[in-house]
């Protein structure tokens, strides 16, 4: 069958093409409609109940985490000319675009009780620009003795001060995003250079943001250097350019459809399968190497090209096919797991891996039909000397030194089984940038003077319209969660309505810092109809530019009947998170009985904690699924339990080994380490069917010596197999030039699989091939004794 598609290849080259040409121009049409995701929420599935939580509470309060905060650190942030130019810095941000308000020092007011209306009227603190510093430190004096604004705007024990930036929501998950926080972070590097102040930038969509450029802009350059390297190193190989760019040209095409498939699916650009391109190029690279080396030793034996490219088809075509099923297994499985992050990179790696089968299919032998007949240069790596040597060697251990081959790859497991103990699980936000970069030092910085910037956000239900002002129990209620939260390590300051609410009492007591504090019963009298002009205030858009007023609107319902609590944190990583959370739990279960009140904890940190979760268990058991079904493909393949036993073997090992260096150098297991198992797995199993596939051909024409045949295995498959490792090698190991860990990690760790994968297959597989044919053939022996 496949010697006969060989021919109706060459029969149909011009026709075949010309469709291609045709489907890649279409393909590259639809490609320019690519967009970016920001969206994390989507490595969550859409029926858990954090991802509903998290949902209901964008729908009642809007979306979280959309603040931009601008850390100072002055001690002479009171004086005129500091003050003026940080007042004139807060201007210029206010009015870049996206920008939909600004909380700082120089924004701040105070509240002033008017008996006649019982209102409290805000009135601005400060007076920018200040020609008298007089005048400043009086207002100073107004701002300090507001117990409200501390650990909020100013931290005085470190000198250090914030602007918080909201940002409107629908932009700043937009394309715009990028725009937006240039705009804000021109003005910022405008006075860092006039004012000779230092300035930290943190928030999650800075954060999101920043570093999502940064890892687009590094996928293109590796995308762009593994085209590069893949060239260099066909070019070395093959000698022949046209072979080179005929590789290139497939892996082009490959790309191409991938990014394209994204749009046809409505998918977006998103952590996961941004990086689906550089696997394209780097899957597609062996491909290539498996038909031109096929073609050239077959040429070299016959001398004629067509015999060459139909037996290159007939023969290679199959042992293509099934490597690219094993790698399009690999990753497709992972659109079976509940997450939508995981089920996009799984349909489209998992569908263009098997179009790039067909690319390749198509396009090599049709081309090859009508160029020249290769030269003695193309051909002349099948003698490479070196190589030569190297698999004469691997002979002699797979037949001479078997104890010695099962005894060091026992040694290896053991310590790798050890290493693997060591493992561990956690990811932070920002865990895979340098500690050098100004994304972390920034962010620590937040941390250390604000107690971070990651928000939390508890939601407390009342459960009953107007339950949030019905009585001062559910006020004290919060009030004693809010003063809980604040006294723990790692956490900020929160913030709800009930701190405008202690804020108007200092106002209603002429500002007298001592009265900033939960309204008493007896109070309640005198103080009613100011509150209740508050919560009145807060329903008229035009007093919500009033930031009491604001406040509340913001934090609790229409129906003043749900109410949120929000925090600040650390980047304290998915591991302490959850204990943190469940500390967080048991308190709030004292505090609001269950009968009475609903609390629930949501925001962008617990999306994250459970988004990251959820793609490290998709992804385990993503692998166990690959596993099993590639080992039902081999099956189908060979008709044989020991080859399959043989071809799993080799393959499981150089995972069990990653994952033991991974535990001995304390890398943990995070969404972009884990990801290496899979990809390894996916492009690893190529080299055993390779192998197995050309034993199981040439068995039946050695009589079925076993011998015979492993040794021709090894001669014939060996240069193939070292160089598509190579290659593969040098297409991951680009990676390790990224500033950030996790892609640094899939790197080197995947380069790594590969290495340890071609060693276990060059020198373990023909050792367990050639064990047990033996003990088979003793055993017919004895069976003919008998």
């Amino acid at each position: 069958m496949w010697y006969r598609l060989g021919k109706w290849i060459i029969k149909k080259r011009i026709l075949l093409l010309s469709l291609l040409a045709v489907a890649t121009l279409i393909m590259g049409y639809v490609a320019k409609d690519i967009k970016m995701s920001y969206e994390f929420s989507k490595a969550i599935p859409v029926d858990n109940q954090k991802y509903k939580d998290y949902q209901q509470f964008l729908k009642t309060f809007g979306r979280d985490g959309n603040t931009v905060v601008v850390g100072i650190h002055s001690d002479k942030y009171f004086e005129k000319g500091t003050f003026n130019q940080i007042a004139a810095l807060q201007n210029e941000i206010k009015a870049a675009r996206g920008v939909t308000g600004i909380l700082s020092i120089p924004t701040a007011v105070d509240l002033i009780k008017n008996d006649s209306l019982q209102q409290f009227k805000p009135e601005a603190i400060f007076h920018a620009p200040y020609s008298d510093q007089a005048q400043l430190d009086s207002n100073s004096q107004q701002f300090l003795n507001l117990p409200f604004y501390q650990g909020l705007l100013y931290n005085p024990a470190k000198n250090a001060y914030l602007i918080a930036v909201s940002l409107n929501d629908t932009l700043i998950n937009s394309k715009e995003r990028t725009h937006i926080i240039a705009g804000i972070m021109k003005p910022i590097e405008a006075f860092e250079k006039n004012a000779g102040i230092q300035v930290h930038v943190s928030g999650l969509p800075y954060i999101r943001t920043t570093v999502g450029d940064k890892i687009a802009h590094e996928l293109n350059y590796f995308l762009l250097g593994s085209f590069l390297l893949s060239a260099i190193t066909l070019l070395l190989f093959f000698r022949s350019f046209s072979a080179m760019i005929m590789s290139l040209a497939v892996v082009a095409m490959g790309v191409i459809f991938s990014v394209a498939t994204m749009v046809l699916f409505g998918y977006k650009i998103t952590l996961l399968t941004a990086l689906i391109p550089p696997l394209i190029v780097v899957i597609g690279i062996p491909n290539c190497i498996y038909f031109f080396n096929k073609y050239h030793s077959v040429y070299k034996e016959k001398a004629n090209k067509y015999q060459a490219i139909i037996v290159m088809v007939g023969r290679m075509g199959i042992v293509t096919l099934f490597c690219n099923i094993a790698a399009a297994i690999g990753f497709a499985v992972f659109a079976f797991t509940s997450s939508d992050l995981l089920k996009e990179f799984g349909v489209v790696a998992g569908i263009n891996i098997m179009v790039l089968f067909i690319i390749s299919l198509i396009f090599i032998p049709s081309v090859l039909s009508m160029l020249p007949a290769p030269k003695a240069a193309h051909m002349r790596y099948l003698d490479n000397k070196y190589l030569t040597r190297v698999l004469i060697k691997i002979e002699k251990w797979a037949f001479y030194h078997v104890k010695y081959v099962y005894g060091v790859t026992l040694v290896l497991l053991v310590a790798a089984v050890l290493g693997t103990l060591r493992m561990k699980t956690v990811s932070h936000v920002v865990d895979d940038l340098p500690h050098s970069d100004k994304i972390y030092t920034d962010l620590k910085w937040f941390e250390e003077n604000f107690n971070g910037v990651m928000p939390l956000e508890v939601v407390v239900d009342s459960k009953k319209k107007n339950g949030l002002f019905r009585n001062l129990s559910t006020i004290e209620k919060i009030d004693r969660f809010s003063s809980y939260l604040a006294a723990q390590p790692g956490v900020a300051k929160p913030l709800s309505f009930v701190s405008a609410l202690k804020f108007a009492r200092q106002a209603f007591y002429e500002g007298d810092s001592t009265y900033y504090g939960v309204l008493t019963q007896f109070e309640v009298p005198f103080m009613g109809n100011y509150i209740k002009a508050i919560s009145k205030q807060s329903k008229d858009a035009q007093a919500k530019s009033s930031a009491l007023s604001s406040m509340v609107s913001r934090f609790i319902d229409s129906n003043k009947q749900v109410a949120r609590i929000s925090v600040n944190m650390k980047d304290v990583g998915t591991t302490r998170l959850p204990v943190m959370l469940d500390s967080f739990r048991h308190k709030a279960d004292k505090i609001f009985d269950s009968a009475h009140y609903k609390v629930t904890f949501t925001g962008s940190t617990v999306t994250f904690l459970e988004g990251s979760a959820y793609i490290i268990e998709g992804l385990g058991e993503s692998i166990f699924w690959a596993f099993i079904l590639i080992a039902l493909a081999m099956l189908y393949l060979f008709k044989s339990t020991r080859m399959l036993f043989c071809s799993l073997i080799p393959n499981i090992i150089p995972l069990i080994v990653t994952a033991g260096v991974m535990g001995w150098l304390g890398i943990s297991i995070k969404p972009s380490t884990v990801l290496v198992f899979s990809v390894a797995l996916g492009i690893a199993i190529d080299v055993t069917i390779r192998f197995l596939i050309n034993y199981k051909q040439e068995l039946p024409h050695l009589n079925g010596d076993v011998d015979r045949t492993l040794k021709q295995t090894i001669t014939h498959t060996g240069i193939s197999i070292i160089y598509t490792s190579l290659v593969l090698v040098a297409g991951f190991i680009i990676f390790i030039f990224s500033q950030f860990a996790g892609t640094e990690s899939l790197g080197w760790l995947t380069s790594l699989t590969l290495a340890v994968a071609t060693l276990t297959n060059l020198v373990l597989l023909p050792v367990l091939i050639k064990s047990l044919s033996v003990k088979k053939g003793k055993a017919n022996k004895a069976s003919i004794k008998k």
